[in-house]
């Protein structure tokens, strides 16, 4: 049987200390089930180190990312994400591109504010970790913070925690099969 997502490519940005395992590894095991090849990337090529200790080699520089290349971008959350991501303006560039581009962008838990920052989420619903700098980055940039496990608009999903990492990443699939393949979801 063909996979759902077969020619498909997913670019996820990880921190390069202290990204959440699980949601890393749940969206990953996900979309790589479906055929989706998954690239990774952080803000240098050195060795990530999960929050629980899962060691990530990243495959690109977030220097060294063209969006164009993907389908999809899903940044990942964890303790690192305000340190690393929050405030990055090259991954706030390539998350502004990948919607001009029409991709499926998403993040989980504390990185949904890096959307915020990236004024990607003006109008929107969205989910993010509920602490209050990462629930004040989401209505800063013009998000209706609401508090559930995972917030699908189109083309842009919202997680809110690692508990939410397996829907999360089934709600990125799915997004990528409805709005970049043009599927219908009744065919999922």
């Amino acid at each position: 049987m063909a996979k759902r997502l077969e020619g498909v490519k997913v670019l996820l940005v990880i921190s390069p200390r202290n990204f959440r395992d699980e949601e890393f590894l749940e969206p990953k095991k996900i979309l790589e089930s479906e055929g989706a090849e998954v690239k990774v990337a952080s803000v240098s090529l050195d060795q990530a180190i999960g929050m629980l200790g899962l060691k990530v080699k990243p495959d690109l520089s977030l220097n060294d990312v063209n969006v164009s290349d993907f389908n999809a971008v899903v940044v990942v959350g964890g303790s690192g994400t305000p340190q690393y991501l929050w405030g990055n303006s090259l991954l706030h560039y390539i998350l502004k591109e990948a919607a001009k581009q029409s991709k499926v962008v998403a993040a989980i838990c504390l990185s949904p504010a890096v959307l915020g920052e990236a004024g990607l989420l003006k109008g929107l619903k969205a989910t993010v970790y509920p602490s209050p700098d990462a629930i004040s980055k989401l209505r800063n940039g013009g998000a209706r913070y609401v508090d559930e496990p995972v917030v699908v608009e189109e083309k842009i999903i919202t997680g809110r925690d690692p508990s939410a990492a397996n829907p999360f990443g089934k709600a990125v699939a799915q997004a990528i099969w409805k709005e970049v393949l043009k599927k219908p979801l009744a065919e999922w």
